[in-house]
């Protein structure tokens, strides 16, 4: 689960260096469809002995009810994808990490609106994160980076999706629910890019390996390990895991491209990871509540 933390953290390096090339949509439809062939190749690798039993029949259809929610997880997830892509070119690599990890703090309060009880510590995780939120995204003259917006707006559709994932992945193979998911959400981002954006073969080999790393490694490789992952580890402990995804996009983002993090927005980067981590651990010291929904970015997918 560490593997997979720093290979999504430093995936925004990627996500970043893919846009001086080709624009945000069509590297994530790009990046979404090979992610969907290398995790279809996985299950083909590992599931061929058993794929003419009567378990792998009924088991790992892809049937109708299957292919319905795997796309509308699709779609929620192309939204989501989108603005963390977009918001990249007006914002930190470590804002982006750190913004979007707020899914981790975002899905229990959700779970409220929903009726589910939810513990102190979900609340002293939510007053850590927002002041670390403030003193990242806001400086000392009260303007915030534009990108941060859409940093927000994806860690709000992901808490959304992540919902979503804990409504029908009970009810399905993961592995298969995750390839249909995520040939989804590559099929919609490619249209708009086709309708909207520029399409040259030179600028598509330019941002090759953006595209190999973004959608080989952190879609196709870390989503396979957080699935086969979690089979042995509890949500909770998981969530706290995957939330470290913001410390090494940041400190991908100070290795590859030189950016650097003011005193202050180190201190809301602090902030916010004692939040995250607040909001999965205090809750069990006072009763076990309803947060296992915080099933990391399950998958899924967490960008």
């Amino acid at each position: 689960m560490l593997l997979a933390a720093i290979i999504w953290g430093s995936a925004f390096v990627a996500q970043r260096l893919s846009l001086d090339a080709i624009g945000p949509f069509l590297f994530t439809g790009l990046r979404f469809l090979l992610g969907a062939g290398i995790v279809s190749a996985f299950v083909f690798a590992t599931r061929r002995g058993v794929r003419n039993t009567a378990k792998a029949a009924s088991g790992h259809g892809f049937d109708a009810a299957l292919i319905r929610d795997g796309v509308v997880l699709g779609l929620v997830l192309s939204v989501a994808i989108s603005l963390q892509q977009v918001g990249l070119r007006y914002t930190k690599i470590a804002n982006a990490g750190f913004i979007s990890s707020l899914y981790v703090v975002i899905v229990p309060m959700l779970g409220v609106l929903l009726r589910h009880r939810t513990g102190p510590g979900t609340w002293i995780g939510a007053a850590l994160a927002a002041a670390g939120l403030y003193l990242l995204s806001i400086n000392e003259h009260f303007s915030i980076m534009y990108g941060d917006w859409y940093q927000l707006g994806c860690a709000i559709v992901i808490s959304i999706q992540v919902m979503l994932v804990g409504h029908y992945a009970p009810r399905h193979d993961p592995l298969a629910l995750s390839i249909v998911q995520f040939v989804a959400c590559g099929v919609a981002c490619l249209a708009i890019a086709i309708g909207f954006e520029p399409l040259r073969l030179a600028d598509i080999e330019r941002a090759a390996p953006a595209i190999l790393y973004g959608g080989a490694l952190s879609v196709g490789v870390g989503y396979t390990i957080q699935v086969v992952a979690q089979r042995d580890a509890a949500p909770a402990h998981a969530a706290v895991i995957f939330s470290m995804e913001g410390v090494f996009a940041a400190i991908a983002g100070w290795a590859a491209l030189g950016e650097t993090l003011s005193t202050r927005a180190l201190v809301g980067c602090a902030l916010m990871l004692a939040g995250l981590l607040a909001c999965q651990l205090l809750p069990a010291s006072f009763g076990r509540h309803e947060d296992r929904a915080v099933d990391a970015k399950q998958p899924v997918e967490s960008a």
